[in-house]
C-alpha cells in the first residue's frame, strides 16, 4: 500500500480559513434581503412592515418553516415573475400566520388565516403576483384590508 503525508504549512491553512470559510458561513438559506414595505389606503400610509423578500423558489419553498417566532411589524413577502393562484400550506411552520395574497399592482386581493403544521393548502381565489405572510392578526392590528395597496421597491 502507499500513501503520502501532506503537510501543510500553519500561513496556508490560515490563508484557506481567511479565504473560502467566510464564504460557507455567509450563504446561509435564511439570510433573505429585508426590506421596508408600506402598506396605503387611499395615498395615506395605514401600516409599515419589515419583510424578508423570497424571490427563487428555494426562498419560496423554505418560506418561514422552522422559524420558533416572529415579531409584529415583520414578515415575508414571497415574489412571484407572473400572475398566478397562488397555494400555501404550513408544513413544518409552527407561528400562527396571517397571509395577503396581492395583485400584481401592489393591491390586496384578500386576507386569509393559516393554521400552524397544517398541511392543508389555502388558495388565492384568483391569480397574484404576490403574497404577504405576517403573524397572525397582525393585519387586522395594524388596520389592514382587502383594498390596500403595498409599496416596496421591486
Amino acid at each position: 500500500m502507499n500513501f503520502s503525508i501532506r503537510r501543510y504549512s500553519l500561513p496556508g491553512v490560515f490563508l484557506f480559513l481567511f479565504l473560502f470559510v467566510p464564504g460557507f458561513i455567509n450563504c446561509s438559506p435564511n439570510k433573505l434581503v429585508v426590506q421596508e414595505i408600506v402598506i396605503e389606503r387611499n395615498g395615506e400610509v395605514r401600516a409599515a412592515i419589515m419583510a424578508e423578500m423570497a424571490r427563487t423558489n428555494e426562498e419560496r419553498n423554505r418560506g418561514l418553516m422552522y422559524r420558533k417566532s416572529i415579531k409584529d411589524g415583520e414578515g415575508m413577502l414571497f415574489i412571484f415573475e407572473s400572475d398566478q393562484v397562488l397555494s400555501f400550506w404550513m408544513k413544518n411552520t409552527i407561528i400562527p400566520l396571517s397571509i395577503a395574497f396581492i395583485a400584481w399592482d401592489g393591491r390586496i386581493v384578500e386576507i386569509k388565516e393559516l393554521r400552524p403544521n397544517d398541511l392543508n393548502s389555502v388558495r388565492s381565489s384568483r391569480s397574484v403576483r404576490y403574497a404577504l405572510e405576517v403573524p397572525q392578526g397582525w393585519f387586522e392590528r395594524a388596520g389592514v384590508t382587502a383594498g390596500d395597496f403595498i409599496v416596496f421597491d421591486k
